[in-house]
């Protein structure tokens, strides 16, 4: 497995990141410890969830699954989706990003996030509301990097500004991508380099 600098951060990961969408779901507790120690034994160190995933159920199931291997992996959960029947519990408000990464946390097992990420757009909240509250996460130790996911080339370069300005930049951009989907070669890819940003593709099944 090669491993490599994510952005402009000293932060090094395996080129393959393992994505636990299906934890909870179609995957079982037992076959996804069998995924995460085959993902191990090829050398990846790397694995991105969702506290959208199964309502959470992705975040519990790796946090049974990495007690007592925390250190070995790079950590990266998002959030945004509806979490709740309130009318705070989805978005990019400051007090849905606090009371989400308070929840995941706890989900997880861990004491810190590795990768925070934004998981879509809110054209709802000011974009300066939710990068002051990513910031306030990593000022708090909760968060130690923070980036994005499915932001365009305008508002990455928006909230990529707003985080280096706090003193907090903005590590990776998680687009979706593939050969019948390559928007990101119309703009993002320009702003993402400019901006010293990693980039980690998906591509939805």
């Amino acid at each position: 497995m090669e491993y490599r600098k994510i952005g402009r951060a000293g932060l090094k990961v395996s080129e393959i990141c393992l994505g636990s969408m299906t934890f909870g779901g179609s995957t079982d507790l037992r076959e996804a410890r069998r995924i995460v120690d085959l993902a191990f034994d090829a050398g990846i160190n790397y694995i991105d969830t969702a506290d959208g995933y199964s309502k959470g159920v992705s975040e519990e199931m790796l946090g049974k699954i990495l007690k007592g291997k925390r250190r070995d992996v790079v950590l990266a959960t998002k959030f945004f989706n509806q979490m709740g029947g309130g009318p705070n519990d989805s978005g990019h408000s400051r007090v849905h990003i606090m009371n989400a990464i308070e929840d995941s946390l706890r989900r997880l097992g861990t004491d810190h996030i590795d990768l925070y990420q934004i998981h879509g757009w809110d054209s709802l909240t000011p974009l300066e509301e939710t990068m002051g509250a990513l910031t306030t996460a990593v000022q708090q130790g909760k968060a130690l990097y923070v980036g994005v996911s499915s932001y365009g080339p305008t508002a990455t370069a928006e909230a990529a500004a707003m985080l280096r300005d706090a003193g907090t930049p903005c590590l990776v951009h998680q687009p979706s991508y593939s050969l019948l989907n390559r928007w990101i070669e119309r703009g993002l890819l320009e702003v993402t380099e400019a901006e010293g940003m990693g980039v980690v593709v998906f591509s939805p099944l």
